[in-house]
């Protein structure tokens, strides 16, 4: 990990999943809500890696409030 977007995303990422184990009913459905916000994550990586800083944050707290949003219900 060289960037701070590596750390970000690779640190929201562990965090995705350990809210998946713990908070959650681990059904299908539900993990394939999840790989949207793991998907939003690794785009964001990508972007904010390109020099697309503004985007790659508004991706990263977009993925953090779906993850938060999915969890919850």
């Amino acid at each position: 990990m060289t960037t701070l977007f590596d750390v970000v995303t690779v640190t929201c990422f562990i965090g995705l999943v350990l809210a998946c184990f713990i908070f959650t009913d681990r059904d299908p459905k539900t993990l394939g809500q999840m790989l949207i916000s793991a998907l939003a994550f690794a785009v964001a990586n990508q972007l904010g890696n390109a020099g697309w800083t503004m985007l790659a944050a508004s991706l990263i707290v977009a993925g953090s409030a779906y993850a938060v949003f999915v969890v919850r219900s």
